[in-house]
């Protein structure tokens, strides 16, 4: 009995480890569909090599860093972010490969940007978050069908009454403040999906 419940242990290890990495070129291709079509060319590009560790895939010269879908999760997401954004995201992701929480990562960001060991850029800062399904998703081409994107504008620190937007949108597709008055403070913008 020992035994087998370490083999299915192993089995279960191995499973995790043995994600689908998928070419670099394809990375790029599906990663860049978050972003503007004026701002492809240059976005630097993050995506995952042979052994599943984030890395550099593309250097770029713009204002836009795009992420690769993670092969470990289900579905397809991609997020482009302004580049000034990215020690904020790149201690995120830092923390959570420690094994932290998504509370603990957001207490340990929060007591960081306070401290100044992190600091948040001023005035706004643009992600844009490109979401679909796995069915709908062609790995040999790079293309989604059906994806549905969504804008979030970084104002930290912004209130409902220094913008003038709701705490919560009253109808689809209107912005509103999430987390007002935080250094996560950000205006949320989602299209209702294609029927």
């Amino acid at each position: 009995m020992k035994h087998m419940l370490i083999l299915s242990c192993l089995l279960f290890a191995g499973s995790l480890s043995a994600q689908e990495i998928l070419p670099i070129e394809i990375q790029i291709k599906t990663a860049l569909l978050a972003a503007p079509d004026d701002q492809r060319t240059d976005a630097t590009v993050l995506g995952y090599n042979s052994a599943g560790k984030l890395i550099t895939l593309k250097q770029g010269s713009g204002n836009l860093v795009c992420l690769a879908d993670d092969p470990r999760k289900k579905g397809i997401e991609v997020d482009c972010y302004a580049a000034r954004l990215e020690p904020f995201m790149a201690r995120g992701r830092e923390l959570l490969a420690e094994g932290k929480t998504e509370e603990q990562k957001q207490s340990i960001r929060k007591q960081e940007i306070e401290s100044g060991k992190i600091k948040m850029p001023e005035g706004q800062s643009m992600l844009y978050v490109l979401k679909g399904t796995d069915e709908n998703y062609n790995k040999a081409t790079g293309e989604l069908k059906d994806g549905h994107l969504r804008y979030v504008i970084y104002v930290p620190y912004a209130t409902i009454a220094s913008t003038g937007l709701p705490a919560n949108p009253s109808q689809p597709g209107m912005p509103w403040l999430m987390d007002p008055g935080t250094y996560k403070a950000h205006i949320m913008i989602t299209p209702p999906k294609n029927k």
